[in-house]
């Protein structure tokens, strides 16, 4: 008799959740978490972050979409798991390029160079996922972050210490060197491109939309702003604001 009510018991809870019923066998085989967020990101890289839903992402994988619900609870954690794939890519990218060994007095910011170029590096594979660097982070507190994400952050931090600097001025370098990086990538990804199949310069970028009598300084440097600073540009800026904190 006990049983059979544990056996009822069973049948009933497995009726009231959708997801546990959704097989996840799909057209990649049986789902891990690492494959949803792998798949979810090569969509998003193919078709921007406007398509990403639990529904599309299943017709990707082959599965129904309450099999995705067992690896991320809801769209939220979906774009959370993004920003993880991000983290854990710049990870993978670390460990195959240790970088050039530097004189110990520099190590620190031959490293957060290092940091910062990987992450650009990420960012420009993936410019589709790149505004849930800012979003998510503002949406999802420290302590509820991937732990890839505050991985990075302990790097970071762990780096500025060791260069002798106390916690008040760590966390200021720390906010500077993220805001820097951040938004530069952003700047960079930033879209410039008003016609692409326009040949002549001006008309490519769409300077005749620019008023030449309220925004004259604008559409004087447009055609300036629109070439990427690239690596060199990142470099520059980080090693001024190194300067800035090395000097305190």
């Amino acid at each position: 008799m006990a049983k059979e009510r544990a056996r009822a018991r069973g049948k009933a809870g497995a009726a009231s959740d959708p997801a546990r019923r959704a097989s996840d066998r799909g057209k990649y085989g049986r789902l891990s978490r690492e494959r949803v967020l792998t798949v979810a990101l090569e969509l998003v890289d193919r078709e921007g972050l406007s398509t990403l839903s639990m529904r599309r992402l299943g017709a990707e994988l082959g599965v129904e979409a309450m099999a995705l619900y067992r690896y991320a609870a809801g769209k939220d954690a979906l774009l959370d798991g993004l920003v993880e794939a991000l983290y854990l890519e710049l990870e993978e990218r670390l460990s195959e390029d240790s970088g050039t060994p530097t004189a110990a007095e520099d190590a620190w910011r031959s490293e957060l160079h290092r940091i910062a170029r990987a992450t650009y590096d990420v960012c420009l594979a993936h410019p589709q996922a790149v505004p849930l660097l800012a979003t998510r982070m503002l949406a999802v507190p420290l302590a509820r972050r991937p732990l890839a994400v505050l991985r990075d952050h302990e790097r970071v931090l762990a780096l500025l210490r060791e260069a002798g600097f106390d916690q008040a001025r760590a966390a200021s370098a720390f906010r500077a060197f993220t805001a820097w990086l951040l938004g530069y990538v952003s700047v960079e990804l930033r879209p410039m491109v008003d016609n692409p199949e326009e040949t002549d310069p001006a008309f490519r970028m769409g300077l005749h939309r620019l008023s030449p009598q309220e925004l004259p300084t604008l559409r004087e440097t447009a055609s300036a702003l629109a070439e990427h600073g690239g690596p060199e540009g990142l470099t520059a800026g980080l090693d001024a604001l190194l300067d800035r904190f090395a000097r305190e």
